[in-house]
């Protein structure tokens, strides 16, 4: 089963659909939905609903990815509603859990720099969104962003072994900054590489 690309189908011609009335679209307004939820559950300690939310928000990421290929609903608005949710999402989340003083400030830095350096180079070089693939190593990253941070609010429940788990989330999420540094520079290469190939009025890669 493949966990990267999940739902890819050999025996069909995909297309790119034109219209936001997609389940994939749906899926990720849904994960748009989640997150004001997900503030107030942790602004007001319940930190087992708070990490429930957390775990199905994340899973939609991967589940509106495979809706899209299995049932060939790829559409304009879901190339760039989702990339545009993941960030949003993480962000926030974030945000609020260091601002709960659950999490070390070091994590908002780590998401948040880098993401802005994109987005102010993305708006110089193309006036919008380079449209580049994500990489796999990206993936990687919000998986374990997706992983930590349920994993860091678990361990505030009440008779759980907290300070095993601190430390396993604190670990992972340690792991994923760094990779998420990494995969900015990356992408910030490719866009560079991408804008000076236009410039020169070149073919430039799908």
């Amino acid at each position: 089963m493949r966990i990267f690309g999940a739902g890819h189908r050999d025996d069909i011609e995909y297309r790119v659909l034109d219209t936001f009335w997609t389940v994939p679209n749906l899926i990720t307004v849904l994960r748009f939905l989640l997150v004001p939820l997900f503030v107030w559950l942790v602004a007001a300690a319940y930190y087992g609903w708070a990490t429930a939310v957390l775990a199905f928000l994340g899973s939609t990421d991967w589940v509106d990815g495979y809706v899209a290929r299995r049932f060939n609903q790829i559409s304009t608005v879901g190339m760039w509603l989702d990339p545009l949710a993941d960030r949003a999402s993480l962000i926030a989340v974030a945000v609020t859990i260091v601002l709960a003083g659950l999490a070390p400030a070091w994590l908002v830095y780590a998401i948040v720099i880098p993401d802005l350096v994109l987005i102010v180079n993305s708006l110089i070089l193309f006036r919008g969104s380079p449209d580049l693939p994500v990489s796999r190593l990206g993936k990687i990253r919000t998986a374990m962003l997706l992983v930590g941070t349920p994993l860091l609010l678990f361990g505030q429940v009440e008779s759980v072994a907290r300070e095993q788990i601190d430390l396993v989330a604190t670990v992972v999420l340690a792991v994923a900054c760094v990779l998420h540094v990494i995969a900015a520079v990356q992408y910030l290469v490719q866009a560079r590489k991408k804008a000076k190939a236009v410039d020169a009025g070149e073919a430039c890669p799908g």
